[in-house]
């Protein structure tokens, strides 16, 4: 038994499963707007009456948010090279929103993920 005052095993693990609370919160929220997206696409193309090309993440936040989506453009600009936000971030927001969010959510989920508990004991 810890003394008085000292954090017991349980305790100091306390931060990091509310880190990991945290990124299991947020990969559920990725996932509903992949979901989310990838409805839309589906829809698009089944009230077209053919194939559309699914909606870029550029289009949506262009759609959604357009101040920030050039504030966000601009501040990569300004405090990074400029052939970051053109080659590398715009190739990004060029892929289809579902699969970057999906992406994104799956990452989250896995490294908030419940890890199982080993005791090794050693005589």
């Amino acid at each position: 038994m810890a003394p008085l005052g000292t954090p017991d095993c349980g305790e100091r693990r306390g931060g990091a499963n509310v880190v990991k609370g945290l990124l299991r919160f947020l990969a559920g929220i990725f996932l509903l707007v992949a979901v989310i997206a990838a409805v839309n696409d589906v829809t698009r193309s089944m009230a077209a009456g053919a194939r559309m090309p699914p909606v870029s993440t550029h289009d949506h936040w262009s759609r959604l948010a357009p101040v920030t989506l050039a504030t966000a453009r601009n501040s990569v600009q300004r405090k990074t090279h400029s052939l970051v936000w053109d080659p590398v971030i715009v190739s990004v927001l060029r892929l289809p929103a579902w699969g970057v969010f999906g992406l994104l959510g799956a990452l989250l989920a896995y490294a908030g993920r419940r890890r199982r508990e080993v005791n090794i004991f050693a005589n």
